[in-house]
């Protein structure tokens, strides 16, 4: 049996629908990221599963019981914000403790043993007695993750968790928390905007758009299986081709630059170049003026004699393109 079912939900503010008509299903000790762009209704969503706000119509199946009108406070659930949310006047294993006196009637000495046993998780027991204002937010986000599973919760909320935080520090906690989370064997539902995040964390991502889902599947399926030309545009980069009665789309790894006296399907100026390490982005304009990229592997561009202003012949292998019935405009 599913752990979590969302279904049919409906939810307006106002006339205008934050979900409509949404259907999630979450298995259990799996890792779901909730992916789209701002205002889609991912947030929205996600409050709803933990009781935080109500829905107009449909079903929220916690573990097999109907949670539809159950308070936030009977559903069970550790949640991370994107503000960490931590206690200022309160040191790191105080906000902790905290956590645990409101679930726990356990001693004050099992809870500190609980919070330590913690703290070691996320990597935290030399900062245990620092106030927040002191840590780092690659700390303070530990710290609050520290709070949400300290108190054994069924399942885990993380809403935009590594939004605030630098690149670096942002990467080195995707792994982090994934390998708890897998430890923990916790049901976690992670909300995002960062594509990265999702496919490099999540079992399973959903993607939404305009308050409804447009796709369910593993990162591998999202990527190489878009089902809607929202999703091909959204999830990495995709070039699209606009035919007469439908458009094409092909990712830019997927493109081949061959010689002029080989067939090739078009041929472009190449408009510009950009590095990005161990691949290389070559930029281009079709004749029918529509923006092209290739990526390639920079060692095979650092042997091509590419540059700009230079003529670059391309074939489009039909094994990897994909077809839409919606116009670009209409998709994205």
């Amino acid at each position: 049996m599913s752990f979590l079912q969302v279904k049919n939900v409906i939810k307006r503010f106002g006339t205008q629908y934050a979900l409509n008509d949404v259907s999630v299903t979450v298995e259990k000790g799996e890792l779901v990221c909730i992916l789209g762009p701002s205002g889609c209704g991912k947030t929205t969503l996600l409050r709803i599963i933990a009781g935080l706000e109500k829905l107009d119509s449909g079903h929220v199946i916690i573990d097999g019981k109907n949670a539809t009108y159950l308070p936030a406070s009977k559903r069970n659930f550790g949640i991370v914000f994107q503000s960490y949310a931590l206690f200022p006047n309160m040191t790191v294993i105080g906000n902790i403790i905290f956590a645990l006196q409101q679930k726990s009637k356990t001693s004050k000495e099992e809870m500190e043993i609980r919070a330590i046993e913690v703290l070691r998780m996320v990597d935290l027991i030399e900062h245990q007695n620092k106030y927040p204002r002191q840590l780092s937010g690659g700390q303070q986000q530990r710290t609050a993750l520290a709070r949400a599973i300290a108190v054994s919760p069924s399942f885990l909320l993380l809403d935009e968790p590594l939004s605030a935080l630098d690149a670096k520090v942002r990467t080195k906690l995707r792994g982090e928390i994934r390998a708890i989370q897998k430890q923990l064997g916790v049901t976690t539902i992670m909300v995002t905007h960062d594509q990265e995040e999702a496919l490099t964390m999540a079992d399973t991502v959903i993607v939404m758009n305009n308050a409804v889902v447009e796709q369910t599947g593993s990162p591998k399926e999202i990527y190489s299986n878009p089902s809607t030309a929202f999703v091909a545009g959204f999830i990495g980069s995709m070039n699209f081709l606009n035919g007469e009665s439908a458009m094409s789309a092909i990712r830019p790894e997927k493109v081949k630059i061959v010689e002029r006296r080989e067939n090739y399907d078009y041929s472009s100026q190449v408009s510009s170049i950009e590095f990005r390490g161990a691949l290389t982005r070559v930029f281009g304009r079709l004749e029918e003026a529509e923006d092209f990229c290739i990526d390639l592997a920079s060692q095979d561009f650092d042997v091509m004699n590419l540059r700009e202003g230079a003529m670059m012949y391309l074939k489009i292998p039909q094994e990897h393109t994909l077809s839409y019935a919606e116009a670009v405009g209409e998709a994205l």
